[in-house]
């Protein structure tokens, strides 16, 4: 009832301003993913947020050997996580490196070399593959059928239901699959509709995976049977033990056998149900009400919070950027809305053994607000009240107030040795900003979040020193930005995290007052001396310590993060808006494009639109560069290593919110849009940004 409520208010809105309101679900229908061929870059992927289930084009993960290098064919949960036993005994404090900064020696956890401490602490804990669920196909002369043998593919993803639909022919024989994930349980529910069923010729494999502690575990290893056991437990119960980690597969009672270790083939008649868990599973649902469950969830999800709609407009790339907008949404929901900070790749594969980087979170979270749905949000918002005193003990041991948040972390909030991540501070006003989001469409969160609104400025407070020569506040030395190209060592001021602190500290100042308290003097001493924004030749710098911003090659790559000082914050009173114009023509026109990432671009376009430039924030949306290649199943491609990275989509549905809605104080109506006549733009249910 109450989103068919916010959707008639919607629809109401829209007629009141003299607008048609939107056809959703023919703006969604027609960016539906058709496929008919097997691409191993293009698996699809059915997910709540919390749980996802990233399939081949046989609408299972039938051959995750031959997907293993594109978007593999995984299996992942918020609970499922393991570690390698420590049977050396390391300990976090094996990592700590003292650093001598204003004046005191501060400990770090960081990479050294030759350190199997450090290697211990980034490895463990990681996300497991909890497994996959494929078919075993046999042939007529009782080979397993092989990818290559599946002809006629024809799969579609069915956007609006959330539901993939397949069909394939082996042999001449026809194969009919429809595949779901169940809204708010952790799993799968398929219909099989084939000759073969009944012939015994396609049955159900599941096989069971050991991590393999790299960097990115696609899931695919089968090796090392030993180490871990798997076995039925009971019809319709499989256990799967990995040192001291347990979870179950929980199924209809049907014929299982287990032909190889970890491997178990299940008899299939037309349906079955298969949901994973830390705990045994009681009366699964069939899959016509897990089908049910799905549709009334994902239409639900795309008729309630905003819209946005091209269509009409005679620009080349509007079709495009539709696309991009309606399949970023529904991978943000898949993959990214569970109950803590996800990964940068999500639920389908790890990167950095699949442990969250907060630095990333904003790119991850910040669209559900502007969207209308921060409820999404919220869910992973509030996880930092779980590790609030994890990050309060980073704070007391380097000598700060309040809570230092976390860079790369696990789920229970243990820090991660980095020789990067421990020196990174733009992650902490992420708290300040999402909380301000939330407040701004729920004002009842301001007593709930205020403590770690207040301990998030009391660390940005008291990390700032006071210099008595030049008489201001700096940050640094001692940290690295978020343009990762300099020593911490020698780095203060950074652009960017100044302006953030100065934006962080003033918000935290509003929340007292909206709390009827008094400003806190220690906050409004750094916010009144805080040093001025570095800038040189009329344009901005990446660091006070950096005068050669623009003139060494080395510091013209990576994310040009100076460009967030106007663009994912609002203008503050020390910016000067004619020197982040020169700033960012000089970063267009000069930096190393094909040395960035995914949300760079978003970035830029952000910048753009702010500064009235609403071409230019287009043309930097579709900028041709590898990180900024757009798939079929609508993830951005980095490279090898990273063949999705959802940073990127989260950082385009928050570009688009910011040029249709704009911001805080815009007289400008849809900054963001060219004004050339070759754009026509509908939406519905944005906010503006601050």
């Amino acid at each position: 009832m109450k989103n068919y409520l916010t959707f008639l208010l919607t629809c109401t809105y829209a007629i009141v301003c003299g607008q048609t309101p939107i056809n959703r679900q023919a703006l969604v229908e027609r960016h539906n993913v058709t496929l008919h061929q097997a691409d191993t870059l293009a698996a699809l992927t059915l997910g709540n947020g919390n749980f996802a289930f990233t399939v081949d084009v046989t609408g299972l993960q039938t051959f995750p050997e031959a997907y293993s290098k594109g978007i593999p064919l995984g299996t992942q949960s918020g609970w499922g996580w393991h570690s390698f036993p420590n049977t050396a005994g390391y300990n976090i404090a094996d990592t700590y490196q003292p650093y001598h900064l204003q004046g005191r020696d501060i400990t770090y956890a960081v990479q050294k070399k030759n350190a199997p401490a450090v290697e211990y602490f980034r490895q463990n804990v990681h996300r497991l593959q909890l497994g996959t669920v494929g078919f075993l196909i046999l042939k007529k002369n009782g080979q397993a059928a092989a990818l290559t043998d599946l002809k006629q593919v024809d799969q579609v993803l069915d956007l609006w239901n959330g539901e993939i639909r397949s069909s394939f022919i082996i042999e001449g024989i026809p194969v009919k699959v429809r595949t779901v994930v169940h809204p708010h349980k952790d799993l799968v529910s398929i219909k099989v509709i084939s000759p073969l069923v009944k012939q015994g010729r396609l049955k159900i494999r599941i096989r069971l995976p050991y991590p393999t502690g790299e960097f990115a575990d696609a899931g695919a290893n089968y090796q090392d049977p030993d180490r871990h056991q798997s076995s039925v437990l009971k019809p319709g119960l499989i256990i799967h033990q990995l040192d001291t980690t347990r979870y179950f597969l929980n199924y209809s009672p049907i014929n299982t056998s287990s032909p190889h270790l970890h491997e178990f083939l299940l008899t299939l008649d037309e349906e079955i149900t298969i949901e994973f868990s830390p705990h045994e599973a009681q009366d699964l649902p069939s899959f016509a009400q897990t089908e049910n469950d799905s549709r009334r969830y994902w239409q639900a999800f795309w008729k309630r919070g905003a819209a946005v709609d091209f269509s009409g407009s005679t620009d080349p790339r509007a079709f495009e950027l539709e696309r991009r907008v309606v399949l970023s949404q529904y991978l943000m929901a898949v993959q990214c809305a569970g109950y803590m900070p996800p990964q940068e790749t999500g639920l389908t594969y790890n990167s950095w053994y699949g442990k969250p980087h907060l630095e990333m979170y904003w790119w991850h979270a910040v669209h559900f607000a502007l969207w209308g749905r921060a409820d999404l949000m919220q869910k992973s918002l509030q996880w930092y009240e779980t590790v609030a005193d994890k990050a309060r003990a980073i704070a007391q041991r380097q000598g700060y107030q309040g809570m230092r948040w976390q860079k790369m972390t696990d789920p229970w909030g243990n820090e991660s040795p980095s020789s990067v991540g421990a020196f990174l501070i733009w992650q902490q006003p992420h708290f300040i900003y999402m909380a301000e989001l939330l407040y701004r469409q729920h004002p009842e969160v301001l007593a709930k979040y205020q403590s770690l609104v207040a301990a998030t400025a009391d660390f940005m407070a008291s990390y700032a020193w006071y210099d008595s020569t030049t008489h201001h506040y700096i940050l640094g030395k001692g940290l690295i930005p978020a343009q990762e190209r300099f020593k911490p060592e020698d780095t203060f001021n950074p652009t960017f995290e100044l302006a953030y602190w100065h934006w962080g500290l003033q918000t935290a100042q509003l929340w007292r007052e909206r709390a009827g308290l008094p400003r806190n003097p220690e906050w409004d001493k750094v916010l009144q001396g805080l040093s001025p924004l570095p800038q040189q030749d009329g344009i901005y710098l990446a660091a006070e310590s950096a005068p050669d911003s623009y003139t060494r090659p080395y510091y013209m790559t990576d994310h040009p993060a100076v460009l967030g000082t106007l663009g994912m914050l609002p203008a503050s009173p020390a910016l000067d808006t004619g020197i982040m114009h020169h700033t960012l023509n000089k970063i267009w026109t000069s930096w190393d494009w094909k040395d960035t990432w995914g949300w760079d671009f978003p970035l830029t376009c952000m910048t753009a639109v702010r500064l009235g430039e609403p071409e230019k924030a287009i043309d930097a949306l579709f900028m041709k560069i590898r990180t900024n290649t757009w798939l079929p199943n609508g993830h951005n491609y980095q490279d090898d290593r990273l063949r999705l990275y959802l940073p990127g989509n989260g950082g385009l549905l928050t570009a688009v919110a910011l040029m249709c809605a704009g911001y805080d104080g815009c007289t400008v109506k849809e900054p963001g849009i060219p004004k050339n006549g070759k754009w026509k733009v509908k939406w519905e249910g944005l906010q503006p940004m601050p």
